[in-house]
């Protein structure tokens, strides 16, 4: 099978491959291609695979291409993973936002919204030489705003293309870690879009042990989301939220210490990871070390303007192991081999949201087999996480306008009607700093 990974210079392309290099079934992927438009960028990627795969006998061949339809071609995976205006676009947004007292981050509030205007006509092109050149292929989505990408690309692939994000199955590791429960042989009950769903229950041989949790403070404050949210604040929800939602309940506190870091997400990453190609460009440095080193900082500063804020200290050993490329390998192996599984993943919501329409987006268990992923039934959301969920899928539906229409007035009323945006002369502001700052926005007219 041909597996190609669009954003092939990205920094997490070895996660992935790591992944497949594991994968020794009938039907794996044999073949990789590498496609991004930085050649220097795809050469280094390219370097840190070889090295992955020096002690694999029979690992996948990789190629590397800055054509798009050449590396489209005959593909029966497409594991898109681009960042339109690299890290430095993601710090600008930081930039622009925070000027004026919002959130920039890179997929909640305006920054998400910024990203997205600029991704999503991106993707849509992508989508359509798809269906184009490679029409039986899958399309996995981790491109940010997975959600919102991942609907934007629905509308031309249908079914076919897949969002996945490493957090839902994170959240769930962790509590059943802390439960003592073996995730296998759960079941999470997770719903919501995706950065913004909540855990309601894990229930282990048809038992819910998420009650058990929410009774217990010492339990309650042992993991991650425990000491993100506080203990008495998942009580009094009743459920665990995603790691995201921290931006929405602890707003003013997350911006202020945006405000006050030394550098925002963005800039960090820019800079670390500009290091990092420079460093691999070496011929006498090993590759897959200074990638090791790299993603290890990384992993250990994630959300750590929250965490401080929080008083949540330093991320535990055990979270710093990624997930989403395994979430992609179990998608690609249940799809290919018909081994059937639930995973959770972002997909057409088909009723299962009655809130919602059938063609938005969300983000929930799903069986999969060879026929893709079809969504679970679940229990509708409570009346607050409703209301959320609503009013990001209304913003949503405004950017996907935007970028089709190229409407300016349009694009203001996405973001005046975020709930982390807090005026309609800030979302005015917005519009003005971001199209000065993002070639890719001129289209806004």
């Amino acid at each position: 099978m041909k597996l190609t990974i669009l954003g092939g210079g990205g920094f997490r392309v070895p996660l992935v491959y790591g992944a497949l290099l594991t994968d020794r079934g009938e039907g794996r992927v044999t073949e990789v291609v590498l496609h991004d438009l930085d050649d220097g960028r795809l050469k280094a990627v390219a370097r840190v695979l070889a090295e992955q795969a020096s002690t694999v006998a029979d690992a996948p061949a990789v190629t590397i291409s800055t054509s798009l339809d050449e590396a489209l071609r005959g593909a029966d995976f497409v594991f898109s993973a681009i960042r339109v205006g690299g890290l430095e676009g993601r710090a600008d947004d930081e930039r622009v936002a925070l000027a004026e007292g919002v959130l920039g981050q890179e997929t909640v509030g305006a920054g998400g919204i910024a990203y997205g205007l600029r991704t999503v006509p991106v993707a849509v092109d992508i989508a359509r030489r798809v269906a184009r050149l490679a029409p039986d292929a899958w399309v996995i989505n981790f491109t940010n705003p997975a959600g919102l990408v991942t609907e934007a690309m629905s509308r031309h692939l249908g079914d076919r293309v897949i969002g996945i994000c490493d957090s839902p199955v994170g959240l769930g590791r962790r509590i059943a870690r802390v439960l003592g429960a073996d995730l296998r042989e759960a079941w999470i009950d997770y719903v919501g879009l995706n950065h913004l769903g909540w855990v309601r229950g894990l229930r282990v041989a048809g038992r819910d042990e998420l009650p058990r949790l929410l009774a217990d403070p010492a339990l309650l404050g042992s993991f991650e989301e425990g000491k993100l949210f506080g203990s008495d604040w998942l009580r009094s929800l009743g459920a665990i939220p995603n790691e995201y939602l921290h931006y929405y309940y602890f707003n003013r506190e997350a911006v202020r210490a945006y405000q006050q870091a030394e550098k925002t997400r963005g800039a960090f990453l820019r800079d670390q990871q500009a290091r990092f190609y420079q460093q691999v460009r070496d011929p006498d440095r090993k590759a897959l070390d200074v990638w090791n080193r790299t993603r290890a900082e990384r992993e250990a500063t994630y959300m750590a303007e929250n965490r401080e804020t929080a008083g949540a200290g330093e991320r535990d050993a055990d979270d710093l192991s990624g997930g989403y490329e395994k979430v992609a390998l179990a998608l690609m192996r249940a799809i290919a081999r018909d081994e059937r599984t639930t995973l959770i993943l972002n997909v057409r919501n088909r009723g299962t949201l009655s809130v919602l329409d059938g063609e938005a987006v969300i983000e929930v268990p799903c069986f999969v087999d060879a026929n893709g992923a079809h969504p679970v039934a679940v229990d509708p959301l409570p009346g607050h996480a409703t209301g959320l969920v609503c009013a990001v899928k209304a913003v949503e539906r405004e950017v996907l306008a935007a970028a089709e229409s190229g409407s300016r007035a349009t694009a203001v009323k996405a973001f005046a009607l975020h709930p982390l945006v807090d005026s309609v002369n800030v979302a005015r502001r917005l519009v003005e700093g971001y199209t000065a700052v993002h070639p890719g926005l001129a289209y806004l007219t």
